[in-house]
């Protein structure tokens, strides 16, 4: 079996930092390659003693820090599916997603605490709660352990995974991922140019797949990867003047903040290690590039698109930035992209619209215990999850619209479905409409429009309220507006589009 790449980096630099925690008011902390390596194996024979068998599902859930990024490793080394869970989410939320994954064990950071033990009474079949960055007791139990790799057939590199996405019955998903084909990640690797010296930055959170993916891809090439445990703009500065960073993957809004510092603020730090900065998570407009491209190196742009499910599909280079504004660029090496139209006609000529499928090596599997709907998103080996797209005369894609109404708010996924199901529980509420609206500061956010119940009588602020009893806080509507009835079509299917319109009226995505 082909030796893995943690191994590797750990035998021929050993002394080289791989994880880096630096974080205002807290311990700098750094673990070695060789220490990374020696801890992922003891962990992977910790996970086996609790009986977690190939593929089994191990819930992770916490800030970043360098013990939540060290776990994916272990997880990997023990065969297992990492089940990354958002620390944002409600105890309902986080109880349906632990609960429907099938986890046996959860490997969680003492501060979240409250919200697994707001869960453990609903979700039965976890047998073993291991708590990281407390009081020391996991830690000790891991360094119990023989350094030693364990006896599991594990396929070297990217690990298996299942990241949660909203879905359209209201319910999340869970996209489970078992291979990822090194040849695409190498051809990736090569298109964007990253460097063995390269020094990663995490941009987000690793419950996100771009974050955690990176990050990944980044130990993969022996990479140092620096953990920002919570976004905040200046350190985030400081942080990339400190440690040299030269790479990173970024929603907008986080950058937005940046940019929208102070000159004197970001002149204390120098920002011109950055070489790759990969944009994705929501659409970067034009204005924010080139906000972006007065503080950074002006090569240092790239754009991909991607899913959770289907991974990196798309790649704009930095000279075609600001060349195909709008543009998400063009298709990834080794990834093959076709539009359909509503009858399934393949979509070839230049500035028609179709919807986008794509076929890769490094597809996810389906989606756990909802295959119908795996089924249902795919024509043969290629795959959709909804967008609306067209080409220009040189081949580049431009995404048009999402056919299922998904909302990126702050690069966060809010599917209206799931949020609608939240609101029509509330007794004053006859039906709801969710879908987004455009926002200066997060590119889009959530808005409600609500139907009362005859004779009821509720504000906005109430039904915000309701809604943050059960939503993460960035599902939750921004706005509310009331109806007395919504407009449908002539088969009864609400009218989102005539809903959109007024809020978007004037507004160009690309530009602003």
């Amino acid at each position: 079996m082909p030796q893995d790449l943690l191994s590797i980096h750990a035998a021929h630099a050993p002394d080289k930092p791989a994880l880096v925690e630096d974080g205002r008011g807290r311990a700098l902390r750094s673990w070695s390659f060789v220490e990374l390596d020696r801890w992922s194996n003891r962990l992977a024979r910790v996970l086996i003693e609790l009986g977690v068998e190939p593929l089994g599902k191990v819930v992770t859930c916490g800030h970043n820090s360098a013990s939540l990024m060290a776990a994916a490793h272990g997880i990997r080394r023990a065969g297992a599916v990492n089940v990354p869970l958002n620390y944002r989410l409600t105890a309902d939320e986080a109880a349906y997603v632990v609960d429907n994954s099938d986890a046996t064990v959860l490997y969680v950071d003492a501060e979240e605490l409250p919200l697994v033990d707001a869960i453990r009474q609903r979700v039965p079949q976890v047998r073993e709660i291991l708590v990281f960055d407390g009081d020391g007791a996991l830690e000790a139990r891991v360094e119990a352990q023989p350094a030693s790799a364990p006896e599991r057939d594990v396929a070297p590199g990217v690990g298996a995974s299942m990241i949660y996405t909203s879905g359209t019955t209201g319910r999340p998903k869970g996209a489970l991922r078992t291979k990822v084909d090194p040849a695409l990640t190498a051809g990736l690797v090569a298109r964007i140019g990253y460097q063995p010296d390269d020094i990663y930055l995490t941009t987000g959170p690793l419950y996100h797949s771009g974050p955690l993916g990176f990050a990944v891809i980044a130990h993969a090439l022996g990479n140092t990867v620096v953990i920002q445990r919570r976004f905040d703009a200046e350190d985030w500065l400081r942080l990339v003047d400190a440690h040299r960073v030269s790479t990173t993957f970024s929603a907008p809004a986080p950058i937005r903040m940046i940019c929208e510092l102070a000159p004197e603020i970001k002149a204390r730090y120098d920002r011109s290690s950055m070489r790759r900065m990969i944009a994705n998570a929501a659409p970067w407009s034009q204005t924010l590039k080139r906000r972006y491209l007065a503080d950074f190196p002006a090569d240092s742009l790239w754009e991909v698109y991607g899913s959770t499910e289907m991974g990196v599909d798309t790649v704009l280079a930095p000279a075609d930035q600001l060349r195909k504004p709008g543009s998400c660029g063009l298709p990834a090496p080794g990834i093959e992209i076709k539009l359909f139209d509503d009858d399934g006609v393949e979509v070839t000529e230049p500035g028609a619209a179709g919807e986008l499928y794509v076929r890769s090596a490094s597809m996810f599997d389906t989606y756990y215990k909802a295959d119908d709907k795996y089924e249902a998103d795919r024509r043969g080996d290629f795959h959709t999850v909804g967008d609306i797209a067209y080409r220009d005369d040189e081949g580049y894609l431009y995404i048009a619209d999402r056919k299922k109404d998904m909302i990126i708010s702050g690069g966060m996924n809010v599917y209206p479905a799931e949020v609608e199901a939240v609101l029509e529980q509330h007794p004053a509420i006859l039906e709801a409409a969710v879908f987004a609206i455009p926002s200066e500061e997060w590119g889009e956010t959530v808005h409600a429009s609500v139907v009362l119940r005859p004779g009821a009588e509720l504000g906005a602020e109430e039904v915000t309220a309701f809604s943050r009893q059960h939503l993460a806080g960035y599902k939750i509507p921004r706005s509310v507006s009331f109806h007395d009835e919504l407009p449908r079509t002539g088969s009864g299917k609400v009218l989102k589009r005539e809903l959109r319109a007024p809020w978007w009226a004037g507004h160009d995505p690309s530009a602003g």
